[in-house]
């Protein structure tokens, strides 16, 4: 009998064909099954502990996803799809996850049945496809100008998240600060509608007070005191100066040494810096400038010189909020003093101020003419409520952000899934062949969106389930879950408005499905010591 022939080495560890398919199969069930509690409106938090010892406590599918420590390929991938839809969209992060779990768990008995891979996968192509084109035309456009219909669909975003008690205060405060950074095209060729929440909507979190005081600052804000105490800590309408060097004299790339032999040459260095310092003090009063702001040091000389001219400054402030600071007030960031014109001045700026909140001092810029940066300041009881309001937050206003992209709209609460479901259930009467059946299978797995919320909020899944596909079935499309009471809504016409961005729903199928595909198609996993860990 001939030997076995070993290709890998002893301590690797192999498996192939059908075994992995399957085990990938479970293992992401198993994480989608970690979160699918978070769903919905009554979506229960998950309290994690961090190394260091610090607690995350969210129903954010990607932040709990994140701080999984989690040892399975296959898992691992999938967690990956909910920070690609995070990055992506910003909402749906619970969705895709539960969506992904659910269509390779429809995908399990063709696999144990022995149908090969490549088949399920070209079925479930073709019904994103169809299902892409079908969400298209149950599609409700939408008017990006009517506040009233804006609110209603970010809030639509919140009401399964933890700010739902706060939620007009939420809305309005993701809406202003998305318009506020909004930057919309003139049509011509170059130019492009820009909304960069990410840069230019900086979200500071303020321990104490309650969470009624948060706002909107049409401006920006900072952690930082004014260098000198005499220098003024209010000023209207002041003429804002942003530099990117330092106010203090120049020092050697690498080390220096400078030999002194006379005693007047020692006081000559000295008065050369002193000198130096004072041209660029001179430069920067020649335009009156009535506050400076650098992202560099600030030495005590040239303190004196603009105390002296009656200039306040701030030092060592972040890029990003110089960068922020200058799109507010239409300043120019300046690298030498040289160089400074009068245009580089910003003037939009309607008041700077230094206030004192808690134990931090922290300045303001604020009532800014066309700001195009602003501040959200948050306040609340710990910085973990404060955390978890953020992560809310940010998700509200990527809905925003998405409907001024692509203004249209879906029904929520499981409707276009259902809708989508029984489309699919109806066109996969008119496949032939052997992909009829994973074609169908997605319908089946669309089916978990609303009863997920169902068990969510404790309701008869069945009974419900049955009604909600009887309406479907008739053509009611607007027919999704009320969340709350686990009840059937019309989302167009019941007291309850939940509609949800197109682009968040198609990037969640999209998503959900390719991932599943991928899945699918791995038949192998090598997994041991590299030759370094081997010895």
């Amino acid at each position: 009998m001939q030997a076995p022939v070993l290709v890998l080495q002893q301590n690797t560890k192999r498996q192939h064909g059908r075994k992995t398919q399957i085990e990938n199969i479970n293992a992401a069930k198993t994480v989608a099954d970690i979160i699918r509690t978070c769903l919905g409106p009554r979506a229960m938090l998950k309290m994690l502990l961090d190394p260091m010892g610090g607690i995350v406590l969210t129903n954010d599918g990607n932040a709990i996803l994140r701080e999984c420590d989690i040892a399975h390929p296959a898992a691992k991938s999938m967690i990956e799809l909910s920070h690609t839809q995070d990055e992506e969209v910003g909402d749906g992060t619970t969705s895709v996850i539960v969506l992904a779990g659910e269509v390779l768990n429809v995908a399990l008995p063709f696999v144990e049945g022995d149908m090969h891979p490549t088949v399920i996968i070209r079925a479930f192509s073709q019904a994103l496809e169809e299902g892409l084109a079908f969400y298209k035309t149950i599609v409700k456009p939408i008017d990006i100008h009517n506040r009233e219909e804006m609110i209603s669909t970010i809030r639509s975003s919140l009401g399964t998240k933890y700010v739902s008690r706060w939620s007009d205060l939420m809305c309005d405060l993701a809406y202003r600060a998305v318009f506020t950074v909004a930057v919309h095209g003139d049509g011509s060729e170059n130019s492009r509608n820009e909304v960069d929440i990410k840069r230019f909507a900086k979200v500071e979190k303020v321990p104490g007070g309650e969470i009624e005081e948060s706002r909107v600052l049409d401006g920006v804000m900072l952690n930082k005191d004014v260098t000198h105490a005499q220098m003024r800590r209010r000023i209207e309408n002041p003429r804002i100066l942003l530099l990117d060097c330092p106010l203090e004299y120049k020092k050697g790339e690498s080390q220096i040494s400078v030999e002194i032999t006379k005693e007047n040459d020692w006081n000559r260095v000295l008065q050369i810096e002193e000198e130096f310092i004072k041209k660029m003090c001179d430069d920067i009063i020649a335009l009156k400038p009535d506050l400076v702001i650098t992202e560099k040091g600030l030495s005590d000389l040239a303190q004196h010189h603009l105390l002296k001219a009656g200039i306040s400054a701030l030092r060592r402030v972040r890029k990003s909020d110089n960068l922020r600071i200058a799109r507010a007030c239409g300043a120019t960031i300046v690298d030498r003093t040289e160089d400074i014109k009068e245009s580089d001045i910003g003037t939009k700026c309607g008041l700077f101020y230094v206030d004192k909140i808690g134990d931090e001092y922290f300045s303001f810029i604020v009532d800014c003419k066309e700001p195009k940066a602003c501040t959200l300041l948050l306040r609340g009881a710990s910085k973990d409520v404060l955390s978890e309001v953020e992560r809310n937050l940010q998700d509200a206003m990527n809905v925003a952000r998405n409907v001024i992209f692509e203004p249209a709209l879906l029904p929520g609460g499981g409707a276009a899934e259902m809708a989508l479901a029984t489309h699919l259930n109806e066109y996969a009467k008119s496949i032939e062949g052997i992909h009829r059946g994973p074609f169908a299978a997605i319908a089946k797995a669309l089916e978990v969106i609303p009863r997920t919320l169902i068990q969510n909020c404790g309701g008869n899944v069945n009974h419900i389930i049955t009604q909600l596909k009887a309406k479907h079935v008739a053509g009611q499309h607007t027919f999704g879950i009320d969340g709350d009471l686990g009840t059937l809504n019309d989302m167009e016409a019941g007291p309850l408005h939940v509609w949800e961005p197109f682009s968040v729903k198609a990037q969640t199928l999209k998503t959900a499905i390719e991932a599943a595909c991928l899945l699918l198609r791995v038949d192998d996993i090598v997994s041991g010591l590299s030759q370094k860990g081997a010895h």
